[in-house]
């Protein structure tokens, strides 16, 4: 059945390919934009004046939030910091608002990202772990998923994206990996066994359309690959899928010193297994490194 669908970040590069899937697929989306517009399928919005179309949003039978700014950005830098924060809390704040104050309220996807459980070492991570560290991306993430707060208390149906990094050759991080490893650049970090998450772009837009879809889910998702590689082990992968050698290493202080506040991140452990999306019945395409990556590089 075709579903009304509200979705903030449909011009980013997840958004976009996310909403035309669900357009291909018969669903009527409205953008939420922060322009001035006469576009029947665009909304204006601004979410840091708590300005949006309350009637708009109650009458949908979907809300999707992947606005936020860049994750990619100087690590020194405290404005980006900042609005990498602010830009998904406030977003997320005002439609999780909005919703609860809804007669009926619409079912809420909320972006997130994997940084929200921190480094667990080996340990395998499925929705059920804890969230742990104080690093940067991790604080974001839990507050972003707080700010959804007042749609699950009003007994919302929300369902959390804890999206990995998406390999894809037209954007980061693989856009940049492939041209280093192309180079013989390429080399692993650190000591490279810590555990890497990530999603082909086609198993992403199937799994949150799977999800926008589905008339139960709820509670967070890990939108990631079903085998988690190490560092190692993805550094093998795409060295071979470029046919070029990597026997390269970067040490870990030079990652502490050139990445700062997001060094931890690059560091970090975290292996996780998308167990919510298996459970629900969403079956993979690229289920580990080297599927993930031919789907990515081709």
């Amino acid at each position: 059945m075709a579903k009304s669908i509200v979705m903030a970040g449909s011009s980013g590069f997840l958004g976009s390919h996310l909403k035309a899937e669900l357009e291909g697929r018969g669903h009527r989306v409205t953008s939420l934009v922060r322009r001035s517009t006469s576009l029947a399928n665009e909304s204006p919005w601004d979410p840091y004046a708590g300005e949006v179309d309350r009637e708009l949003v109650a009458g949908a039978d979907v809300v999707v939030n992947l606005a936020g700014s860049p994750t990619l950005g100087n690590p020194h830098s405290g404005k980006w910091a900042q609005s990498l924060h602010d830009s998904r809390v406030r977003t997320t704040a005002l439609l999780a608002e909005t919703v609860a104050a809804a007669a009926d309220p619409p079912y809420l996807v909320a972006g997130n990202a994997i940084a929200w459980y921190g480094d667990h070492g080996s340990a395998v991570l499925t929705e059920d772990a804890d969230s742990r560290g104080h690093t940067l991306m991790t604080e974001v993430c839990r507050d972003w998923q707080a700010a959804a707060r007042p749609a699950v208390d009003a007994g919302v149906r929300v369902a959390f994206l804890r999206t990995t990094p998406v390999m894809d050759r037209s954007s980061a991080p693989l856009q940049q990996l492939r041209l280093l490893f192309k180079a013989g650049l390429g080399g692993r970090l650190g000591n490279g066994r810590q555990h890497m998450p990530m999603i082909s772009l086609r198993d992403w837009v199937g799994a949150a359309a799977y999800l926008c879809e589905h008339p139960t889910a709820a509670g967070p998702f890990n939108l990631c690959c079903v085998e988690t590689p190490t560092n190692a082990e993805f550094t093998r992968a795409l060295a071979h899928a470029v046919h070029r050698p990597a026997f390269a290493a970067v040490p870990s202080p030079l990652i502490k010193a050139a990445a700062g506040r997001v060094s931890s991140e690059v560091l970090g452990s975290l292996n996780t297994r998308p167990q919510a999306l298996l459970d629900l019945g969403y079956e993979f395409v690229d289920p580990d490194v080297a599927a993930v990556l031919a789907s990515g590089l081709s």
